[in-house]
C-alpha cells in the first residue's frame, strides 16, 4: 500500500473532506503508536508502512511503559487540539486503516503487547480470558 493509497483508506474510515486532514489525523496516530510499541512489533509494523508515514512511526521514542486506552486517545486530543470524543474517532479512523495495511496477525501481536482497551480503538472486540 502507498502513501496515498493509506491517506484515502484513513479518509473513508473517517469521513473526512480532505486528503490533508486524513494526513494530519494519521501523522497523530502514528507518532503517538511510535511512542507505544517495543521490540520486533515495532519493527514488523515500521516495515509495513510506506514513507512518510514509517518515517513518523520510526522517530518516536517508546515509552517505558505504554499509556492506557484512554491516554492515547487523549495524547491526540492535545495533538490534534480537539475533543476526547473526536480523538476517538481520528484514532479509530487511522487504526483501521493500519489494520488493512498490517492483517490480522500483526494487528493480533500489537494488541498483545498494548494495554487493555486498545482492540476497541482498532475496531475489535475485546476478548478476555474465560476464568
Amino acid at each position: 500500500m502507498t502513501w496515498h493509497q493509506l491517506v484515502q483508506q484513513v479518509r473513508h474510515h473517517g469521513h473526512y473532506t480532505t486528503d490533508q486532514e486524513a494526513e494530519n489525523v494519521l501523522h497523530a496516530v502514528l507518532a503517538a503508536l511510535g511512542a507505544q510499541l517495543v521490540g520486533e512489533e515495532r519493527c514488523d509494523l515500521a516495515a509495513t508502512l510506506p514513507e512518510p508515514a514509517r518515517t513518523t512511526f520510526a522517530q518516536q521514542i517508546p515509552l517505558t511503559q505504554p499509556l492506557t486506552a484512554p491516554a492515547f486517545v487523549g495524547t491526540i486530543a492535545h495533538t490534534l487540539d480537539t475533543t476526547p470524543a473526536q480523538a476517538r474517532w481520528h484514532t479509530t479512523s487511522a487504526l483501521t486503516a493500519l489494520t488493512a495495511l498490517t492483517g490480522q496477525p500483526l494487528t493480533d501481536r500489537l494488541l498483545a503487547q498494548l494495554p487493555r482497551g486498545y482492540a476497541l480503538l482498532f475496531c475489535r472486540p475485546e476478548l478476555t480470558t474465560a476464568a
